[in-house]
């Protein structure tokens, strides 16, 4: 299987909103509640590509099944040098290298942008993420008590952090 990592485009938007509205609906990897429409994604990533960065995604067969990107961490100047990323794979497509290969190049594309430090918010809960970035040299910086509230519980965000310089 030949895994290609690539610029998104809008062409892409069918598979990322299927992507992303899955785990909406179905896990606790994002707090939002509502799915996604296309264009509520499209302006998401439009913002970001309008802010200098970069959004991909892996495609195997023609067919988009992952993406990832980073923006701001916060919105204050001095936190410019401070990413915070997503990366999501089709559920189809786990356990393939896929988010490994997505994770790889963000942390290049990073690196390249001159950038000091990338963040990760991950649900406590959710441990395979956890090693996912540990994977990379990501560290546990924090664990921020009852931050979200999904799935009629409390949940806890795990703050990670990998340093690019």
């Amino acid at each position: 299987m030949e895994i290609t990592i690539k610029p998104y485009t809008v062409a892409d938007l069918p598979a990322i909103v299927e992507i992303i509205n899955d785990n909406i609906l179905h896990s606790t990897a994002l707090y939002d509640y509502q799915p996604r429409t296309l264009e509520q994604q499209r302006a998401i990533f439009e913002d970001k590509l309008r802010k200098g960065f970069p959004v991909i995604v892996a495609v195997v067969d023609d067919k988009t099944v992952g993406f990832g990107y980073y923006s701001e961490f916060r919105f204050r100047e001095a936190y410019r040098f401070t990413v915070e990323h997503s990366v999501y794979v089709d559920k189809n497509f786990h356990g393939k290298g896929i988010g490994r290969k997505i994770m790889a190049h963000l942390i290049d594309l990073a690196k390249k942008q001159q950038l000091h430090t990338m963040i990760a918010v991950i649900d406590s809960e959710n441990q395979s993420s956890v090693a996912f970035h540990e994977q990379f040299g990501f560290t546990t910086v924090a664990v921020l008590k009852e931050t979200g509230f999904k799935f009629g519980r409390w949940l806890h965000s795990q703050i990670m952090q990998l340093m690019l310089e």
